[in-house]
């Protein structure tokens, strides 16, 4: 059977002015064709690559547009079904202080207490098939291991207002949008030290699109600064631990990542200041709670090495006779009783060292001052599925 392509008769492609203006109208067609919206609109689709033209103010007992799921928040503001009031802000979106995930004081919660469910949480997902797909997308998640991708979260509270891309349920499938959350918004943080579910409404959280000459929607909270806005960037390597803020008596609290809060303890390392004092945006570092500055870590000594450019002679230590000049005879040292026979130097003496006592009294040499990195201690990367960048 001949083709029937063949039979068709051939045209010829304009040319000139014409072909231009052909070719300006089918690029239209395409970009009105690959559009999805206006990304403008909470619920439009967005990437991370993609710049954003509004970015939603989210207080942190607000639900928001779109929950993927009914809040699982146990600990924070109380959630607000409804959404609060949505009215254009003049102030153009922040670009956001970059601080990695291991940052002390980047997170808060409570001894022993969750500030979410997250058996609850993947109990909401698995029980709906079409959600559940939904979420690993916007996740970028293998679907089959869901429950054992939000078993392995931290739940805790945010500290700072924070950008991220989060994403709506809508209509039966996932829609992205740009959002600032609250400081004290309960979140699920993830092996690398990011935020990745909002427990008020569920929703899948990642890496924060360009904000370019976005401008804000929604309603301001008292206190919001759009130049003390934070970007949370993933660590290059797994943490097992995060130190975060008690928000209970304003001390430090190291909590192993994947649990719930149930092996909580005091970090062997603390950070050089309080929590209420460490501003995280500061630069340079927070002072002290007395007022000063960090000081720099001493410089330390191995004991009986003495340091400096030289050490003084010791009086007991003859100098070494001067070599006579090219044009000199040489010359014999005598005695002072005029005897030519000098007897031989006696050996040079050691400088003193003092001892170091043994018993209860015994002062060991200072150490150096453990590194912040310490409570973090980090693997290998292993190969992970999911991502945070989107």
């Amino acid at each position: 059977m001949r083709d029937a392509s063949r039979r068709r008769p051939s045209r010829r492609m304009p040319s000139g002015p014409a072909a231009c203006a052909l070719a300006a109208l089918a690029s239209a067609v395409l970009l009105a064709g690959c559009s999805t919206g206006d990304p403008g609109e909470p619920g439009a689709e967005q990437t991370a690559a993609s710049p954003a033209r509004e970015v939603l103010l989210q207080p942190a007992g607000s639900q928001g547009p779109a929950p993927f799921t009914p809040s699982t928040a146990q600990e924070g503001a109380p959630v607000q079904e409804d959404a609060p009031p949505v009215t254009g802000v003049t102030d153009p979106a922040p670009a956001g202080h970059a601080l990695t995930g291991a940052t002390p004081g980047l997170y808060g919660g409570t001894r022993a207490v969750a500030s979410c469910n997250v058996e609850q949480q993947a109990s909401y997902l698995t029980a709906d098939p079409a959600k559940a797909r939904a979420f690993a997308e916007s996740a970028g998640i293998p679907e089959s291991n869901l429950a054992g991708w939000l078993r392995g979260l931290t739940p805790v509270l945010l500290r700072a207002d924070t950008r991220v891309t989060s994403h709506g349920y809508q209509d039966g499938r996932p829609t992205a949008f740009q959002s600032v959350l609250q400081a004290g918004t309960a979140v699920l943080v993830d092996p690398y030290g990011t935020p990745r579910v909002r427990c008020a409404c569920g929703n899948p959280l990642r890496s924060p699109a360009a904000a370019g000459n976005a401008r804000h929607t929604g309603e301001p909270w008292a206190g919001y600064r759009p130049d003390r806005v934070v970007v949370i960037t993933p660590t290059s390597t797994v943490v097992t631990s995060l130190v975060i803020a008690s928000a209970a008596d304003n001390t430090w609290l190291e909590r192993r990542t994947g649990s719930d809060g149930d092996q909580d303890r005091r970090p062997d390392v603390l950070p050089p200041c309080a929590p209420a004092s460490c501003d995280l945006v500061a630069d340079p570092p927070a002072p002290l709670p007395d007022g000063t500055a960090p000081a720099d870590p001493p410089a330390t000594t191995s004991p009986g090495r003495p340091t400096g450019p030289s050490v003084p002679p010791s009086p007991h230590t003859p100098a070494a006779p001067r070599e006579p000049a090219p044009h000199e005879e040489p010359v014999t040292p005598t005695a002072p009783d005029g005897d030519t026979t000098v007897p031989a130097p006696d050996a040079p003496v050691e400088p003193d060292v003092p001892a170091v006592p043994d018993g209860p009294g015994e002062q060991p040499a200072p150490e150096p001052p453990p590194s912040f990195e310490d409570p973090f201690p980090a693997g290998n990367v292993p190969e992970q599925p999911q991502t945070f960048e989107g």
